[in-house]
């Protein structure tokens, strides 16, 4: 069976906001609410397509992927689509809680979560971010505590049973057409509770670390970009996968180069007779000294193009261009010959002008 359109499903344009997808789904959720619409299997299905097109346009990883390559670009995330509704209401619950004001909707226990995503920050050099590197961070995390394995009991004991919600981890209500379920205030959603915590995490199941990775960081990158690394996170609750950890990249400023998107831009000062003349020049690059060869007649801020000698693209083959921009530098103290060479050439210069009939502040009065 062919999927529709994910836009189409949510009934908004591509270039929809996060705000405006949200309200679509927001609206469509309660049009096709199987709790509005018991026995109706139309309406279950038009639930669950939306549900599945608002995961994927709600997610600006998961809608990137999937405005350049379709629905076939998904596969790679592992995103399947919902199984069944307790799928949708587990990872739509605050959604539905903003709907109702209350509960996602419909009873269920508190399922296993996958842990939370990390960030982490790093600062890098010029020439690393360039040409990639690999460097240990430490990042602070959460690990499952091995005294206790995680249960956060001393000594073996089995959580009780939470006496508020019965171990259903949700305390339900009914109102109108609705049977309302909210976590249980006491136990949290997990339906029990501990009454003899463990020692070392102090009943939480979890202790904080410091662990050492290594960290590929591969050419190209630049402020902003970030790294993934999965299963790096926080661990999952009750055997859940850990989440990922974010590694974004900030970049220091080089003395010398400056960079254009994959371009680089070196200014480089020449002298008035090299300029007028023509001659060869020494150059910085990103892999050390070149010699560049200066036509006569240069303008101070000429550039000159050097193709493939910038950064390499971060996302595919080559490498952008090193582009060297020249000026005249004009010298702030002059040896006595220089200075005569200088007024021969002025006496020179002055011979060849024309004058104009107008000089130049009469015509800008």
């Amino acid at each position: 069976m062919t999927k529709r359109d994910y836009y189409e499903v949510l009934e908004v344009q591509k270039s929809s906001s996060q705000e405006e997808i949200k309200k679509a789904y927001r609206k469509l959720a309660m049009k096709y609410h199987p709790d509005r619409n018991k026995g109706d299997k139309a309406a279950e299905e038009k639930f669950k397509e939306a549900a599945e097109a608002y995961e994927v346009l709600s997610d600006p990883e998961k809608r990137q992927l999937y405005d350049r390559f379709g629905h076939a670009g998904l596969q790679q995330t592992g995103f399947t689509g919902f199984r069944d509704f307790d799928d949708i209401f587990s990872s739509f619950g605050d959604i539905f809680e903003e709907f109702f004001g209350f509960g996602a909707g419909r009873s269920r226990r508190a399922r296993a979560r996958r842990g939370a995503d990390l960030r982490h920050d790093i600062t890098i050099d010029f020439l690393d971010a360039v040409f990639g590197k690999e460097m240990e961070i430490e990042v602070s995390r959460h690990e499952i505590c091995r005294d206790c394995e995680g249960m956060g009991t001393a000594g073996g004991v089995q959580p009780a049973v939470c006496p508020t919600c019965g171990g259903r981890g949700q305390v339900t209500r009914s109102q109108g057409f609705f049977s309302i379920s909210t976590t249980c205030p006491t136990c949290q959603g997990s339906g029990t509770v501990i009454t003899d915590p463990c020692g070392s995490c102090r009943g939480v199941g979890r202790v904080l670390i410091t662990k050492k990775l290594m960290l590929r960081i591969p050419p190209g990158v630049e402020t902003g970009s970030k790294l993934r690394l999965q299963n790096e996170g926080e661990p999952g609750d009750h055997g859940a996968p850990p989440g990922d950890l974010y590694v974004f990249i900030h970049v220091n400023p080089h003395e010398t180069f400056r960079r254009q998107g994959d371009d680089v831009i070196v200014a480089v000062p020449i002298t008035y007779s090299t300029a007028a003349l023509g001659g060869e020049v020494e150059i910085p690059t990103l892999e050390g000294q070149e010699k560049l060869e200066i036509p006569r007649g240069t303008q101070s801020g000429q550039d000159f193009r050097l193709q493939g000698m910038g950064v390499p693209h971060l996302r595919g083959r080559g490498r952008g261009d090193l582009i060297v921009v020249v000026y005249v530098q004009i010298p702030t103290k002059l040896g006595k010959e220089e200075e005569a060479l200088l007024r021969q050439l002025a006496e020179l210069e002055g011979s060849h002008v024309t004058p104009k009939k107008k000089g130049f502040f009469s015509r800008n009065k």
